[in-house]
């Protein structure tokens, strides 16, 4: 895919994206490394935040699901 090929929707779901994705860095990871002292229990930490990413991965997934379910109805 070149630059050109690029619609909008994919502009648009890329940023929110990465956004999302420093959000979880900074929001969630960060916190959860700097609790702790020894490297292990930071790693751990960390590995312990991927759990947090999945629930709110499912939940966005089922919301978007949702609105896409019942589209014709509200719209």
């Amino acid at each position: 895919m070149t630059l050109p090929d690029l619609t909008p929707t994919n502009i648009a779901i890329g940023v929110g994206g990465l956004v999302a994705l420093v959000a979880y860095s900074v929001l969630i990871v960060a916190p959860a490394w700097g609790s702790y002292g020894r490297w292990w229990e930071r790693f751990a930490a960390s590995f312990m935040t991927l759990f947090i990413l999945a629930t709110l991965v499912g939940f966005g997934a089922g919301i978007g699901a949702a609105i896409v379910w019942t589209w014709n109805r509200w719209a």
